[in-house]
């Protein structure tokens, strides 16, 4: 099985939000697709907005990055997986999960690693834009 180098960022960690984690991510990931998506649902937290995967005709806009030195992959997606609330303590579910899907790209598609939420999204309302930074834009017209 090919080792999957590819990440997709759908969230904070996006370059559109200009955050200092934004910093690490273009260290160790070249940007490929500024646009591009896979099937999930972002759901509103009321603070922060979360995804979900689903089989559904959904999609979730963000952007797709590639490791720009296979060697360090390790290192870097093990810090993401920090940051993203992967490893908890005994006794914790994670907030989130990593796990492989199909992002969709300039007619293309490849596998990437993307971060779905682990928690419970029952009666969350759906933002049906799918764009978490097309949400912070909007809620802060509504303000």
């Amino acid at each position: 099985m090919q080792p999957t180098y590819f990440i997709f960022i759908y969230g904070s960690l996006r370059s559109g939000f200009s955050q200092p984690a934004y910093n690490y991510i273009s260290k160790y990931f070249n940007l490929v697709a500024k646009e591009a998506k896979v099937k999930g649902i972002l759901y509103n937290m009321g603070d922060y907005p979360v995804a979900k995967s689903t089989q559904e005709n959904k999609f979730l806009k963000g952007e797709l990055y590639c490791i720009k030195n296979n060697d360090e992959f390790s290192f870097a997606i093990a810090q993401l997986d920090g940051y993203e609330g992967v490893r908890m303590e005994d006794n914790e579910l994670p907030l989130f999960v990593r796990t492989t899907t199909t992002v969709y790209f300039n007619n293309e598609s490849v596998e990437a690693w993307v971060y779905w939420y682990n928690g419970n999204v029952t009666g969350r309302p759906i933002i049906e834009c799918g764009d978490v930074i097309q949400f912070f834009i909007e809620q802060q017209k509504g303000s």
